[in-house]
């Protein structure tokens, strides 16, 4: 039974793919010429977020700290990464982000490309040169759209808190950018890393904490472990209330 209605709900997922795919395009094309950053048609997808979780029945949310004043100072927002309904779980923010993605999601047809109208970054995390092409964000989020990485650099296997990787960190020491620190829960349990089945009684939440100043920081490696460790302590916080 699980499997038929996980089925079921991956149809549902594809149709708003499909729906969502004609918006953007339509939205990308008319916008090229004037939204550079692509804010348009990103922010039609917080709806496409919406409509992926909202409806699933005995799924709840609880979303902590999600104050926009948080983000009044150019910031990379770094989040644990559980699932692949992290993303859908983010846009249920009140603000829109820039991603960093995996090169590999762009040749998916339909939500790659949808992931490239939408302006996001594609970046190869086992290439060196990744770091650098962290700087195409640089611009967006000094015009105030907040970057967005996944430290861990990939969805967890087991559950538990993955090592960061240092290029959000880099990035923020160099040009002052705060590291606005969000926990994610929830999303291992209701459909793990390579699995399509989904678990129909879940509570998720969205713990977003205060944001971090690097200059209060000696460098990006102690501002990388600062951020590990607060993420860490809330993720078990949350898992044991």
């Amino acid at each position: 039974m699980q499997s038929i209605q996980s089925a079921i709900v991956w149809l549902y997922w594809i149709v708003c793919f499909l729906i969502f795919f004609v918006l953007v395009a339509v939205l990308y094309v008319l916008t090229l010429p004037f939204d550079r950053f692509n804010r348009i048609p990103n922010k039609i997808l917080k709806a496409l977020g919406w409509l992926m979780l909202k409806p699933v029945p005995g799924w709840s949310f609880e979303i902590k700290g999600a104050d926009i004043n948080k983000l009044e100072r150019p910031a990379i927002v770094v989040a644990n990464h559980q699932s692949f309904l992290d993303m859908p779980l983010l846009y249920l923010l009140p603000w829109s982000m820039k991603w960093v993605a995996k090169k590999s999601l762009f040749k998916i047809p339909i939500l790659g490309w949808i992931i490239f109208m939408t302006g996001h970054l594609g970046i190869d995390r086992e290439s060196r040169k990744s770091v650098k092409k962290l700087d195409k964000l640089v611009k967006p989020i000094k015009n105030g759209i907040p970057g967005m990485i996944f430290p861990e650099g990939t969805r967890t296997r087991d559950g538990e808190l993955k090592p960061f990787k240092n290029g959000a960190f880099t990035l923020a020491e160099r040009y002052n950018f705060h590291i606005l620190p969000i926990v994610l829960n929830g999303g291992f349990e209701a459909m793990r890393s390579g699995s399509w089945v989904i678990n129909f009684r879940q509570k998720f939440t969205i713990s977003v904490l205060d944001p971090l100043n690097p200059q209060d920081f000696e460098s990006a490696g102690q501002l990388k472990q600062t951020t590990y460790q607060i993420i860490e302590k809330e993720l078990q916080a949350v898992r044991n209330s």
